[in-house]
């Protein structure tokens, strides 16, 4: 065909033969064909991608990798890729993960491997999927000018490409769904895995599965040090090797730059790489061999990605909040933002990966992952805006704590003077079950806000705290931490020069020391808060002291000095018009006459006691009441009637150390008319709600063993 192109403008006349598009192979052009044509040439197959990088150590990921061998095996639809997303925390080894994974089942896929590193954290701008499917096409032999420019079109020869083929896709660091979407092939033979320190809701919604990555365990974070700096170095110190893999929060990656530091310096001790680690402001320092092999490069990067700004800011004040744990509640308090803002907040964390989500609805830093957002706070945060921060966080605990506590038990005078911030969305507890569940709950974290605010000087929102910390007590147990609490409480007390915050305390630790059977300190205590209510000439309180001598002696079996205790208790009550005061020393005094025998007197102030607590909002003595009432009305029907409804009423309260009261009188009873199975089995309940709650009865004890030999 002969035709003048001088004229870049003028098209040629007559047949014109264009090729456009994308050919893959060989084309023919012509300009009139007639008869039959027939080319004989044999395909030219495409080449076969191997773009895997190599992987590294890999340990303790059996349960990742069978996960995404069930991801491959599953049958989805036609033309439908199996997708899993590795998700998890920077260092906490996604990429290992997938190449490991994708490298040991290569022979499955015999069309080839193609990867892409998404930098979706990097310092520079994440890949654009379109320069990611240039490269993919590429790797199947596609000359570059034959490579479409648009997106739609590149994906759609990339689908052409993979279509047909059994493939492993492997898409490490992506950003968003909208950047892997593109890539993924549209093949039931071929598995996508994708890495991202984001959850990638948009892929999961379509059938993507997920594969999250936890912390090493303490064994295989051992076995990684020993595979990196040599099993010799870990046997010499086993215990700096151990308490290296607790500073390193038992992930990969900051255990990998440990042993690297390690590595170079064959003569180096474990213990001085232990001793830099310590000191919790230069943990991320000392974890440094080069830029993009540190912790903080890995959390910066992630840290920088995060969008809107006020994501950033709570992340860095979060990471100064007292307590391993934290709601939306809470959070909202401590960085004064709306409820409803901080919780999609929090998600934009979890989604980073930078927060974990637990169960029940709380949140949670890694240790080092804290420790970063502690540091960007101290960089970034005055003092005044960081003090702020934790005071509002030990105030929210307080106010609380306080409103849980009046909820479980509306008769007690909480005080929380102490709280300068109150929650602009408070908690508002709908009964005593919810509030006790939630001091239950967050008892750990009101421990740690205790000391935290001892340690800040705090001293009245320690003991206040520790205050309204009682109907967990009471009520739930905790004996085995109790002691400790109570004497932080004291402690504080003290520090502020507060004598009858100190009485009130020593009244706890007493309580406390009693229960676990340390009756000689707890008389002691009580003693200690009875001299200063004398000083004070407070009689009330005089009574309560005497009233918990009375249950000391009890204890010891003094019952006829118990009883003095009680009667005197009780005379100083009435004479300062305490109606339930004086119904709570009357059961005591009839519980020390039950044990005494006489059982006709205890019903006389039983009742007594159970008319006046009739008018109380005081559910739990209430119960108290009618159970005590029940053993003392002897082996009949009657009593049964009052047993089961005070174990109805203390189920129902949510008190585990009142139903086990419960449960064993009705286990006497059922003893008491020879119902040996029945009674064994009501020791045995009561015994194991005990257990949990780390108390124990001797009487229990001795009555199970008698049984034993029925």
């Amino acid at each position: 065909m002969n035709a003048d192109l001088s004229d870049g403008n003028q098209r040629p006349e007559g047949h014109v033969n264009e090729l456009s598009g994308t050919v893959l192979g060989p084309a023919l052009q012509a300009r009139d064909v007639h008869g039959g044509i027939h080319l004989h040439q044999t395909p030219t197959p495409l080449p076969k991608p191997t773009q895997l990088p190599a992987g590294g150590v890999l340990v303790d990921r059996a349960e990742a990798l069978a996960l995404l061998d069930d991801i491959r095996s599953d049958h989805g639809g036609i033309g439908v890729p199996k997708v899993a997303v590795i998700s998890g925390p920077a260092g906490i080894g996604k990429t290992a993960v997938a190449l490991h994974w994708s490298h040991r089942e290569r022979d499955g896929f015999p069309d080839g491997q193609l990867f892409a590193d998404l930098r979706g954290h990097a310092a520079d701008a994440p890949v654009q999927p379109a320069e990611i499917l240039g490269r993919f096409i590429r790797a199947f032999g596609v000359a570059p000018e034959r490579i479409p420019g648009g997106l739609a079109e590149r994906s759609a020869l990339y689908q052409s490409l993979v279509s047909e083929r059994r493939l492993v896709v492997v898409l490490d660091d992506a950003l968003s769904a909208a950047q892997v979407s593109p890539l993924l092939p549209a093949s039931a033979s071929s598995v996508a895995v994708v890495t991202s320190r984001w959850r990638l809701a948009g892929l999961l919604v379509r059938g993507a599965r997920r594969v999250q990555l936890d912390q090493l365990s303490t064994d295989a974070s051992l076995e990684l040090l020993k595979r990196t700096v040599g099993d010799e170095r870990v046997r010499e110190e086993p215990g700096a090797a151990g308490e290296l893999v607790k500073l390193c929060a038992r992930l990969p990656l900051a255990l990998c730059v440990a042993a690297a530091r390690l590595a170079t310096r064959p003569h180096w001790p474990l213990s001085e790489m232990v001793e830099d680690l310590t000191h919790e402001r230069q943990r991320l320092t000392a974890l440094s061999v080069e830029d993009d092999m540190t912790i903080r490069a890995a959390l910066m990067l992630s840290y920088r990605g995060l969008s809107p700004s006020e994501a950033a800011r709570i992340y860095r004040l979060l990471g100064l909040f007292p307590g391993a744990t934290f709601d939306s509640w809470a959070a909202a308090a401590t960085v004064t933002l709306p409820r409803a803002q901080v919780r999609r907040l929090l998600g934009v964390l979890t989604d980073a990966n930078l927060l974990d989500d637990v169960p029940g609805g709380s949140y949670r830093f890694h240790d080092l992952t804290r420790l970063h957002a502690r540091e960007l706070a101290e960089q970034e945060e005055t003092e005044t805006t960081r003090d702020q921060t934790v005071h509002r966080a030990l105030d929210w605990f307080l106010y609380t704590a306080s409103a849980a506590s009046r909820t479980a038990m509306p008769y007690r005078r909480v005080p929380c003077q102490a709280v300068v911030h109150p929650p602009a969305e408070p908690i508002a507890f709908t009964g005593s079950a919810q509030a006790l569940d939630w001091l239950e709950g967050e008892f750990d974290n009101l421990r740690a806000a205790g000391r935290t605010a001892y340690e800040r000087g705090l001293f009245p929102t320690v003991w206040q705290l520790v205050d309204a910390l009682w109907p967990l007590f009471l009520y739930r147990g905790h004996h085995a931490e109790r002691l400790e609490v109570d004497r932080l409480g004291l402690a504080a007390a003290r520090a502020c020069s507060d004598p009858l915050a100190e009485a009130k305390m020593l009244n706890r630790t007493g309580l406390a020391l009693r229960v676990l059977g340390r009756l000689d300190e707890a008389a002691d205590d009580f003693r200690r808060a009875l001299d200063i209510w004398r000083r004070e000439g407070n009689r009330q309180r005089m009574a309560g002291s005497r009233r918990r001598l009375g249950l000391v002696e009890m204890d010891r079996g003094l019952l006829d000095e118990a009883v003095v205790l009680f009667e005197e208790a009780l005379d100083d009550y009435r004479a300062a018009g305490e109606p339930r005061k004086v119904a709570l020393t009357l059961c005591d005094l009839g519980n020390a006459l039950i044990e005494k025998e006489r059982e006709g007197e205890a019903v006389a102030y039983l009742g007594e006691a159970r008319r006046l607590l009739a008018s109380e909002p005081d559910r739990y003595n209430q119960a108290r009441a009618l159970i005590l009432l029940g053993r003392a009305r002897g082996g009949g029907s009657a009593a049964a009637d009052l047993l089961t409804e005070g174990l109805g009423e203390m189920r129902q309260i949510g008190s585990e150390t009142g139903e086990a009261q419960a449960l064993q009188a009705l286990g006497d009873l059922a003893l008491r008319n020879r119902r040996y199975g029945e009674a064994r089995d009501l020791y045995q309940e009561a015994q194991r709600i005990l257990a949990r709650r780390g108390a124990r009865s001797g009487r229990l004890e001795d009555r199970l063993s008698r049984l034993n030999g029925v």
